[in-house]
């Protein structure tokens, strides 16, 4: 290992890469077919996440908000979005926004999410949305990014550390998305038992929105960040 993000060894993302724009503009090119049935898929997408988080720690939790400007965010309590620091003292952050997820999105048979239809990637949120904003808390530090379809339009940002982990994802899809139908709090309600090791709250910010808790209700490990 020479301490350069070439060499270290992929395994969601490659590292070696930051953003592939040609990747992001082949999903732009067929919304219908990598957001199915419109902004729940994506919504789905991002929670997915949040549960294998809580898989892999035996439980876990996560906060969906559903905000008034038909955005969503999806907070959860995990370690972080993997971050580390190169050779050169740069921090580098895994590349899931800007690439290709190496276990879905070219083998649509690997997992399906709850609505019936293949997992591809947070890449599909991030190309599928006209902002994205991803904070990141790990126990080596915080940070904050913005992204625009996908590409990055800030650096890297450092946050104050507020004594959690895990990460908050809030996105706003496209237009032509949002007027396929607003996110459904039943229908998230109904879908998180596809993850038993995950409790799921829901906030729904928007006029007659009510909050509900859904998924298991056992006690979770970790912080929640939330």
């Amino acid at each position: 290992m020479d301490g350069t993000s070439t060499s270290w060894v992929n395994t969601t993302h490659d590292w070696a890469g930051t953003v592939d724009v040609d990747h992001l503009a082949g999903i732009r090119q067929e919304p219908t077919r990598f957001a199915p049935g419109g902004p729940g898929h994506l919504l789905l997408e991002v929670i997915a996440y949040a549960a294998d988080e809580a898989a892999g720690r035996g439980g876990g939790r996560c906060v969906v908000t559903l905000h008034s400007d038909g955005s969503a965010s999806v907070e959860d309590d995990g370690r972080g979005t993997d971050t580390r620091v190169d050779g050169h003292g740069r921090v580098v952050k895994k590349p899931v926004m800007a690439t290709k997820d190496l276990r879905f999105f070219d083998l649509p048979e690997a997992e399906r999410l709850p609505d019936g239809h293949p997992r591809r990637g947070m890449s599909v949120v991030a190309a599928l949305s006209e902002r994205l904003v991803h904070t990141n808390r790990r126990l080596n530090g915080s940070w904050v990014q913005h992204y625009a379809h996908g590409v990055p339009v800030t650096d890297l940002e450092p946050v104050e550390s507020d004594g959690t982990t895990g990460t908050c994802v809030r996105f706003l899809p496209d237009e032509g998305l949002r007027a396929q139908g607003a996110f459904t709090s039943d229908d998230l309600a109904r879908w998180s038992g596809h993850w038993p090791e995950l409790t799921l709250h829901i906030e729904d910010r928007r006029d007659g929105g009510a909050d509900r808790v859904a998924g298991r209700t056992g006690p979770a490990r970790g912080n929640p960040s939330g």
